[in-house]
């Protein structure tokens, strides 16, 4: 079956792109704990990234490392939203998807610690 929002092009394909990106952005942060606590996070550690970062690489390399855990934490999200559209029933199929996808999330926050780390005590 063929989606109905797929046949769009130009313009309007950028504006509803943009649409679904922001009401994405306001679900998980209307929805989820761990995304509102990483988006503070990044708002301290962005501004901190720039101040710390003694050339653009490094500040560029900092700011990268929490963006990837905020992108990281959202496909988490629609992973977890989507198994539990599926059955919120416990089954261990359910649980690997979860597990994995917290997994990712646990990843990128040691990534982000290990890069700011060696910035910062060089």
């Amino acid at each position: 079956m063929k989606s109905p929002y797929k046949g769009k092009t130009g313009i309007k394909r950028l504006v509803n792109a943009f649409t679904y990106s922001v009401a994405g952005t306001y679900a998980a942060f209307k929805h989820e704990d761990a995304f509102r606590q990483e988006v503070i996070l990044s708002a301290v550690l962005i501004p901190l990234a720039i101040y710390l970062g003694e050339t653009g690489i490094e500040q560029a390399l900092m700011i990268a490392s929490v963006l990837l855990v905020i992108i990281v934490e959202l496909l988490n999200s629609s992973l977890e939203a989507t198994v539990d559209r599926i059955s919120v029933k416990r089954h261990k199929l359910s649980k690997r998807a979860k597990d994995i996808g917290s997994a990712a999330v646990f990843f990128s926050l040691i990534n982000a610690a290990v890069i700011w780390f060696l910035i910062l005590v060089k």
